[in-house]
Formats: C-alpha cells, sequence, structure tokens
C-alpha cells in the first residue's frame, strides 16, 4: 500500500516538526528488515509526533496498533501511513502473521511499542521479541525524550537465546530517556 510521503507532505511535516522544537538524534541503520520498539509510550503525542517524524524523514515504517483506531477516516490515514490493525486482546496469532510478513517481504520494518499501552506496566508485551527471533531480523531500539524533544535512534540489538537477558539489556538502554508522563518502568 503507498505511504503518504509525498515530497510537499515530508517538507511540512519536516517544517512542523522542527518548528516545535523536535529533532532526532542517531542514525537509521541500511538494512532491508528489523523490528522497531519504540519506548516510553506515555501519552497519545507519542503516537501524533512518531507519525510526523516518520514522514519528515521519509522512513517506510509499517506499525501495529490497536483494532478501535481504523476505523472511519482515521482508519484510511492509518494504513496510508503504514498502520496495521491487531486485535489487542489475545495473541490471535500476530507473531505467526508478521513472522509471515517478514518472510514474504524483501523489505520490512514493522515498529511495535513493547509496552503496549500509554499506561506504566510492570511487564513488557514480548510479541516483538519473538516476532524479531522467528523473522532472524535486528530490533532497533527507538526512544522519545520530551525534555529535549528528541527521537533517539539506538544501536541494532541481535536477539539471544535469552529472553530475559535480552529484555533486561533494552530496558536498561531506555532508562535514561523520558517520556512526556513518565520512564520505563
Amino acid at each position: 500500500m503507498p505511504q503518504l510521503q509525498s515530497h510537499a507532505g515530508r517538507r511540512l511535516a519536516r517544517w512542523f516538526v522542527t518548528r516545535c522544537g523536535w529533532k532526532v538524534i542517531g542514525e537509521f541503520p541500511d538494512v532491508a528488515r528489523l523490528v522497531m520498539i519504540g519506548a516510553p509510550l506515555s501519552s497519545w503525542w507519542d503516537g501524533v509526533w512518531g507519525l510526523l517524524i516518520k514522514i519528515a524523514v521519509g522512513a517506510d515504517v509499517s506499525f501495529m496498533a490497536k483494532r478501535e483506531l481504523f476505523t472511519g477516516p482515521l482508519g484510511w490515514v492509518l494504513r496510508k501511513l503504514g498502520g496495521i490493525p491487531i486485535e489487542r486482546g489475545s495473541t490471535h496469532g500476530v507473531v505467526e502473521q508478521m513472522t509471515a510478513r517478514f518472510h514474504d517481504r524483501h523489505k520490512l520494518w514493522l515498529g511495535i511499542t513493547p509496552e503496549g499501552t500509554r499506561k506504566a506496566v510492570k511487564k513488557w508485551r514480548t510479541g516483538f521479541w519473538h516476532i524479531a527471533r522467528a523473522a532472524d531480523v535486528p530490533i532497533l531500539p527507538v526512544y522519545f525524550h520530551y525534555p529535549q524533544r528528541t527521537l533517539g535512534v539506538g544501536p541494532l540489538f541481535q536477539t539471544s537465546d535469552d529472553i530475559n537477558a535480552d529484555l533486561q539489556r533494552l530496558k536498561e538502554f531506555y532508562a535514561p530517556w523520558q517520556g512526556k508522563n513518565r520512564r520505563v518502568t
């Protein structure tokens, strides 16, 4: 599905993001396939800023979002921006579906929020790890740091056989960064 990323749209998004004081720190890697995780997710503004920055930098990132958002005109826009509606109530084979997408495509960046909600959570959802592991693709951690209005791009992360150790290392990466309403817990 074509993305809403015309040159005029990119310029407008870049102007708006810059005018609002946001900047991108770090470099996006030159790899065809990866799972991008974003945290901390603490406000609906994270989705707005994330989509605006995605358009501004011209990143072709698909993302999963709750099915309820994909109704009416908003649903059309989200799909054009790369949105994939999912049922959050249970797994419904999401890991398998996303792994199949990776196997069917030469190029795919899939964005996921490991917290799965804007509320503080004690435990991350692990679907992103399982997708990356099953598809044999790296994880790219991306963070919001609201005090400096920064979207930061971290280093590529390869999964190991130890999910708990991997989650701990990823959470340590996110420890310094402050979302709009909180840090990663």
